[in-house]
């Protein structure tokens, strides 16, 4: 059945949109000069695919495609092999872009003529050794908008994870923030870390003035390959997604994947062995997505799978079930990775003149390290310039006095990777464990510093409330005052379910008293805060 649907999606592509055959072969590159020459084996077995169809290579490593205008050809990274990387990005080079007559005219440039198809559509590869779990680096939304925010990136992040033991990096789309003409210094700049990277599109990686959906990464995709694409590493396969559908001409958008995608990602998934471990990346969570039941189903098979999105500038976990329209027997777990650039860069600045940014649920930016061993996998979130320690934080009084009212002792935690399936617990002064129960409200430092924010602005602005300014008076405080309070205005704070809290029971004594707070996570890794008030 699987070579009759491709057999009829291509005559399909064929006759609706002037597809030409294109053939080649994946051979292993064995002087790595990207060249195919004599005695280099083609290698079987491998998935090819035009965005829509996929074939296997055959024994020689040969393939036949029918590829379109505007078109491409890739091949998917096999375990325990690897594409060559460009030397400056990292990206991986493992596709041919088709288009003849280059874009159409576009701000950013999209691509020059590529002419005719070649003769032969040649792919080279390398053995890579991949044994053990596999290690990736998430990165939500970098969304730099100027050379300014590309160097808070590097510096924050970058700088920090180089030379990091993982598989491989990636981001979860919006990547730039409207302006494409970062993604050269952003590209390169994240090329330095050392790390093979997998980009993800997201909805400020587009090309606006595209003619029509087909166009709207053009400039995307010059930089960093196509939009959505499947890897192998080891027993994991990973599908990036283009979730982004722009309703062109207008700057509406909304999340799907259209049929040639979903086409792609059933054809892919058909020859996967149902042990494989599946992980779907995207810019906009899964909930989202308009076409996600048919998604759904071609998912069913596999025990083992997991998606990642970013785009909410905050951090979160989300377990589908059949309110939801997930149909598998067990829940889907989404994670919503926390950004980058937190919210949008914005906030105070540092010691070292990078804006804090806390995102709106009180998570302080960062990244999250994803590990994959056989069935099992696991998630650690790590603030930017913290000690990866620092997983909470925990808000209570500075001072108490002995006629304070109960809900003045409350001890709040906002345990920012926590999700339902976690157990935190509290004590004082080496008390016994308490536990905490999860709620979902505001966290109460970020609802602070938002006020902090606020109260500038209202003291620059001759006793005036936000509330009661234009947008334009707004924009120039935050232009007069950006070496003050850095860029963004104040964002109001969002309800999270990553807070725990307790009251705080009897045993506090005059002077300085500690309070502890143990998290076991749903992964079974216990983390430890604590904080101090003076009781009197």
């Amino acid at each position: 059945m699987r070579t009759i649907f491709i057999f009829c999606t291509t005559l399909m592509l064929a006759l609706c949109a002037g597809a030409s055959p294109v053939s080649g072969v994946v051979f292993h590159d064995l002087n790595n000069n990207g060249m195919r020459e004599d005695g280099e084996p083609g290698i079987p077995g491998v998935a090819v695919s035009n965005g829509a169809d996929v074939v296997m290579t055959t024994d020689g490593g040969n393939y036949t495609l029918e590829v379109t205008d505007p078109g491409i050809v890739f091949v998917v990274k096999p375990a325990g092999w690897t594409p060559p990387l460009d030397p400056v990005t990292n990206t991986l080079k493992f596709y041919y872009m088709h288009r003849p007559d280059g874009s159409p005219t576009l701000k950013f440039g999209g691509f020059l003529p590529t002419g005719p198809l070649p003769r032969t559509l040649d792919f080279p590869l390398q053995p890579r050794q991949e044994t053990g779990p596999v290690r990736m680096l998430v990165l939500g939304d970098p969304q730099t908008r100027n050379f300014q925010e590309v160097q808070y990136l590097l510096r924050d992040i970058i700088a920090e994870v180089t030379g990091m033991e993982v598989d491989f990096g990636l981001t979860l789309g919006d990547n730039a923030f409207d302006n494409l003409r970062v993604f050269d210094e952003l590209v390169q700049g994240i090329g330095r870390a050392g790390l093979p990277w997998h980009y993800v599109p997201g909805n400020h990686d587009t090309d606006y003035d595209a003619p029509s959906r087909e166009y709207s990464y053009e400039t995307y995709q010059r930089h960093v390959g196509p939009s959505y694409y499947a890897a192998a590493y080891g027993n994991a396969h990973i599908l990036v997604l283009n979730d982004i559908c722009y309703d062109l001409p207008s700057s509406d958008y909304h999340a799907e994947l259209g049929e040639r995608q979903l086409a792609f990602i059933r054809n892919y998934l058909a020859g996967v062995p149902s042990d494989a471990f599946i992980v779907l990346l995207m810019h906009i969570p899964i909930m989202n997505i308009k076409d996600k039941a048919t998604l759904f189903e071609a998912l069913v098979p596999f025990k083992n799978c997991i998606s990642l999105s970013a785009h909410t500038h905050s951090h979160g976990h989300f377990f589908l079930d059949a309110d939801d329209g997930w149909p598998g027997e067990k829940p889907h777990h989404h994670i919503v990775q926390g950004t980058a650039c937190g919210s949008w860069y914005g906030g105070f600045y540092n010691a070292v003149g990078i804006p804090e940014s806390v995102m709106d649920d009180g998570t302080p930016k960062g990244y999250s390290i994803l590990t994959l061993d056989g069935s099992k996998y696991d998630l650690a979130y790590h603030v930017s310039g913290r000690p990866s320690t620092y997983q909470m934080d925990i808000h209570v009084p500075d001072r108490l006095t002995s006629d304070a009212a109960e809900t003045d002792k409350q001890v709040t935690v906002n345990f920012w990777n926590g999700t339902e399936r976690c157990r935190l617990e509290m004590r004082l002064n080496d008390g016994d464990w308490l536990p905490m129960e999860q709620v979902e409200g505001k966290a109460p430092y970020y609802a602070e510093l938002a006020e902090r924010q606020k109260t500038f602005i209202k003291l620059v602005s001759n006793g005036h409330a936000i509330e009661e300014l234009s947008k334009q008076k707004i924009n120039h405080i935050r232009r007069k005052f950006k070496p003050a309070i850095g860029g963004g205005s104040p964002i109001e704070p969002s309800d999270t379910s990553h807070l725990w809290r307790a009251t705080l029971p009897e045993g506090l004594v005059p002077g300085c008293n500690r309070v502890d707070v143990r998290a076991q996570d749903m992964f079974g890794h216990t983390h430890e805060g604590r904080c101090y008030v003076y009781y009197q």
